[in-house]
């Protein structure tokens, strides 16, 4: 493999291991800061005991992201200094807003959290969960302004061979950036509601803490219904988007070779990149794509071989992650309507309750399904339309790069075996009695 291949690989292996945790921190920090305002509003000790026992897996998992957050900083340095170079302008600043302004407020916040019981104010120790959680989630607003840029390039001139910021507000205000942004939070709050309902259920089926799990299960089924229907509006707006800035990436989603107006949707296709066809083709919804993307089912939508083959991006790995994340999608709707309907009879649907929890895996697959997406859909471009990825990359030895992917994946994989395993022993051991906890 060449140096290119080699880091990607190893990009995306440190992305992928670091989003298992980021929307967890992000969904977890604000459903434990409403649990612990509950308390200081109501004074009901089970809130409290809420609190407690949600914010110590947020903690954990808080812990494990940040380790591997802080690799992938590095690798722009390391293993792509032809990117760094030609947009660092852009990019580094927006990069070091996150680090500064953010990420710098998280930490501290959570410092204070953790040893501020008994010595804040009720109100005082809520306060600094809200901002863990205001702080958590413009993190994700200053990342994804910078992944929005790479997707659409806006705001900048070339000047001496690289590319030079000249409009602040307008990278800042990028639609690109903010669709990526709503359409990741609503996602980070469907996979906490699904963490959050998978534990009570395993409690519930054993008849353990009952109280105290059917109130976290309902929280969190509220929070996940909504969410995902936000997941799947906002979709339909965002491939709307992709559908004007990035049409090559709508076709490589839906499998769409040739252009046409009433393009339609495949509930099921296998594309042979070959050959530049189908191989399979189930379920045909003639206008639908067309529909989706410009609201008109007799619009003309671009098929893949209006591109150059060196422009597409891979068709089969894009369109089905498109087709898994949607599919899932469909799925946290219907599983948490009909969770609305038994809520308050939870213990005598146990079926129901073993499906919640072995649903827990499946919002971080529809998680990561949409971050490869969004980047392998962008291929061959690192930043689109502008710079290829083959000219970002270091000119240093594959073997190098080789050893430290191998590095990456042993020392993330312990990690996160580390981290999970933590997790599941304390969700498992259930809340400790709030007077041996202070």
């Amino acid at each position: 493999m060449d140096v290119v291949l080699l880091s990607r690989l190893q990009f995306a292996a440190a992305t992928i291991f670091h989003f298992l945790f980021v929307p967890l921190t992000i969904g977890l920090s604000t459903l434990v800061a409403y649990m612990e305002t509950q308390y200081v509003r109501t004074g009901d000790e089970t809130y409290l005991a809420m609190t407690k026992f949600w914010g110590k897996l947020f903690l954990i998992n808080f812990a494990v992201g940040v380790v591997t957050g802080i690799t992938l900083e590095f690798q722009f340095g390391t293993n792509w200094s032809g990117y760094s170079a030609y947009v660092g302008d852009v990019f580094g600043s927006l990069l070091a807003i996150e680090a500064t302004a953010a990420f710098f407020l998280e930490s501290t916040m959570i410092g204070v959290w953790v040893f501020g019981w008994r010595k804040l104010s009720k109100k005082a120790h809520a306060t600094v969960m809200w901002l863990i959680a205001g702080a958590s989630t413009l993190s994700a607003v200053w990342i994804l302004i910078a992944n929005g840029w790479m997707q659409h390039p806006v705001g900048f001139d070339i000047q001496n061979g690289r590319a030079e910021l000249v409009s602040f507000l307008q990278v800042v205000l990028n639609k690109f950036g903010w669709m990526i942004f709503l359409h990741v939070i609503a996602g980070a709050f469907v996979l906490t509601a699904f963490f959050v309902m998978g534990i009570s259920a395993f409690h519930l089926l054993k008849k353990q803490q009952v109280e105290f799990f059917t109130r976290s299960f309902k929280i969190a089924l509220f929070t996940g219904f909504v969410a995902a229907v936000l997941v799947v509006v906002h979709g339909d707006f965002h491939a709307a988007h992709v559908a004007e800035v990035q049409p090559a990436k709508l076709a490589a989603m839906e499998t769409l070779w040739e252009t046409q107006p009433k393009a339609p949707v495949y509930l099921f296709s296998i594309p042979d990149e070959e050959k530049e066809a189908n191989l399979i083709e189930i379920g045909k919804i003639p206008g639908l794509l067309s529909f989706l993307a410009f609201k008109n089912v007799d619009a003309e939508v671009r098929g893949l071989k209006e591109f150059p083959k060196e422009d597409r991006p891979p068709v089969f790995i894009s369109s089905l992650a498109f087709k898994g994340m949607v599919g899932l999608g469909t799925y946290f709707i219907f599983i948490t309507l009909v969770g609305l309907f038994v809520r308050n009879r939870l213990t005598e649907f146990p079926l129901f309750l073993k499906i919640i929890m072995f649903s827990i895996p499946l919002p971080y697959v529809a998680n990561e399904l949409g971050w490869i997406l969004a980047e392998v859909g962008r291929q061959p471009w690192i930043v689109y339309g502008m710079m290829k990825t083959a000219d970002a990359a270091s000119p240093v030895d594959p073997v190098q790069v080789a050893i430290s992917l191998a590095g990456f994946i042993l020392v993330y994989g312990l990690l996160g075996a580390a981290g999970f395993y933590l997790m599941a022993q304390n969700a498992k051991k259930g809340p400790v009695p709030v007077e041996e906890e202070v």
